[in-house]
């Protein structure tokens, strides 16, 4: 099980707006917050988010250089991954490989994929 994960991000306000609800809707809670970062936590593990130093910003983050690709949480069924679609889509926020959504990950792989303000890739899994 991990511990905690912890994002650097460009814009600390707008990836906390992004990842707060969506957090929230996983049954995560607001568990840390301070002045350059803030946390979510659901059981013994949670998520933190940290506003980058300026000198950092000049390389954006991309998902295909080496590092992390993507994270994907567990859905409670296949509902949750539409519900959670349908809010994405009312905020504004793109779904991925719309062409083959839901089974984007395959025929027996049922979930919504996105991205972060900062194009982290983000995905649902339904069981």
């Amino acid at each position: 099980m991990l511990h905690h994960i912890e994002l650097y991000v460009s814009d600390l306000k707008r990836s906390t707006d992004f990842w707060g609800w969506y957090l929230e809707e996983l049954g995560y809670h607001s568990f840390q917050k301070w002045e350059n970062g803030q946390s979510w936590k659901l059981g013994e593990t949670y998520i933190v988010f940290v506003q980058v130093e300026e000198s950092f910003l000049d390389i954006p983050y991309h998902r295909c250089r080496v590092g992390l690709n993507h994270l994907a949480f567990h859905a409670n069924s296949r509902q949750h991954v539409d519900d959670i679609a349908g809010k994405l889509e009312s905020k504004g926020i793109p779904i991925l490989y719309t062409k083959n959504h839901p089974f984007a990950g395959g025929v027996d792989h049922y979930a919504v994929y996105f991205e972060d303000p900062d194009r982290i890739k983000v995905e649902l899994v339904a069981p």
